[in-house]
């Protein structure tokens, strides 16, 4: 599929984007054992980074998207990428476990407002079966972020100190905005019919989208989460060994995104989020389904790793479909409710970890809350845009 030269430079800039937000997702992770050294702090607290981040993340999605309706993506998303920038220099200069935990919550209103952006922008940039392909890219582009730094942050701490590393990732936020700025093609005007808020709210196409969103995206997030500690304790991993397979959960999905971009022209949105739905019921029979097995554990990280990644760019592109006039509110609100899933999931699965002794339990429950957001997906109606962009 050939994409024209703007489309293919607006692609790349809307992709560096991506890449440059998204690494703040995971950032501190590698760092913990050097900032609870230099603070004091506990595992626990350590955790809170994390839930910092995707609580403002998740908040700001619906009020991010409607000012990015208003205002346009190309401005909003300079804004916030200069907030994430700030955000990582304060984080670099924190004096105590208190600043570090407020700097990651102000970090995520900017990496918030940056993801319902670069999908708007994608949104209105590209059309027809180009507009699939590329809404994966970008989706790429985003798992891509946070999982680089995984593997980069260790050595820029080892090189720098972990204040060094954060003043790295400020200054990624800050390439990625000067080529948004600089090098990034004006999206097409597109005129529609404005809606209300509550209208959008009212919508049940939009809340079955979201509920997939949490079967995917959410879902692969929420056993990302244990799936290390699941391996080792299972099958007597080292953290190394279990943490190769279970990175895979989220890499595989730097290649499925796209793919599941380029089949939704081919097989249609419904069939594609279908088809992933499934993978992600079978992923979950794996893990908890039966006596313990390491060969069919790893079969059921590759099939969520495939199953979460092909059904987003028919819930982001559905999305903005429906709601064309407003489409960062609709995707912020799909995607609000995939975050809502990684913050409430992760402590469920604990907690009747604890209770049971395993965590096939928790296994179980996830694959039947795909399988049933599976037979909700019945309800969702095929669309697509024309050349034009309307819905049709």
């Amino acid at each position: 599929m050939q994409f024209p030269r703007a489309e293919r430079l607006g692609l790349a800039s809307v992709c560096a984007v991506g890449f440059g937000f998204s690494a703040n997702y995971t950032n501190h992770a590698p760092m913990v054992p050097a900032l609870v050294a230099e603070f004091k702090f506990s595992l626990a607290a350590a955790g809170l980074l994390t839930t910092g981040i995707f609580l403002t993340h998740g908040a700001v999605q619906i009020p991010g998207g409607h000012v990015v309706d208003k205002l346009g993506p190309r401005r909003v998303l300079s804004l916030a990428l200069a907030i994430v920038c700030l955000g990582n220099i304060a984080l670099a200069l924190s004096g105590s476990y208190n600043q570090l935990l407020f700097w990651k919550v102000f970090v995520g209103i900017g990496t918030g407002v940056s993801f319902v952006a670069g999908a708007r922008y994608v949104a209105d940039m590209f059309a027809g079966p180009r507009l699939h392909l590329a809404q994966g890219f970008y989706g790429g582009s985003v798992l891509l972020g946070s999982g680089f730094v995984i593997y980069a942050v260790p050595l820029l701490s080892r090189a720098f100190g972990w204040r060094g590393a954060f003043l790295c990732t400020a200054a990624l936020a800050a390439c990625a905005a000067a080529i948004w700025t600089f090098m990034t093609p004006a999206e097409p005007a597109r005129l529609h019919q404005p809606v209300p808020l509550m209208g959008m709210l009212r919508s049940p196409q939009l809340w079955l989208l979201g509920l997939v969103q949490m079967a995917s995206f959410g879902l692969v997030i929420a056993i990302g989460v244990w799936i290390t500690t699941y391996l080792t304790r299972s099958f007597h991993l080292t953290a190394v060994e279990a943490g190769r397979i279970g990175s895979l959960t989220l890499v595989v999905g730097v290649a499925t995104r796209p793919l599941g971009g380029a089949l939704v022209p081919r097989w249609g949105a419904r069939r594609t989020l279908r088809i992933g739905l499934a993978l992600n019921v079978l992923a979950c029979l794996c893990f908890g389904w039966g006596a313990a097995s390491l060969p069919r554990a790893a079969a059921g990280v590759l099939l969520i790793g495939i199953g979460a990644g092909l059904p987003y760019a028919g819930i982001f592109n559905g999305a903005a479909a429906l709601f064309p006039a407003r489409a960062a509110t609709a995707m912020g609100l799909v995607n609000m409710l995939g975050i809502i899933m990684i913050l409430t999931a992760p402590p469920l699965i604990g907690r009747m970890a604890d209770w049971s002794g395993t965590f096939q339990s928790s296994f179980l429950a996830l694959g039947a809350f795909t399988c049933a957001t599976l037979a909700a997906t019945i309800g969702i109606h095929s669309f697509h845009r024309d050349r034009a962009g309307e819905r049709v």
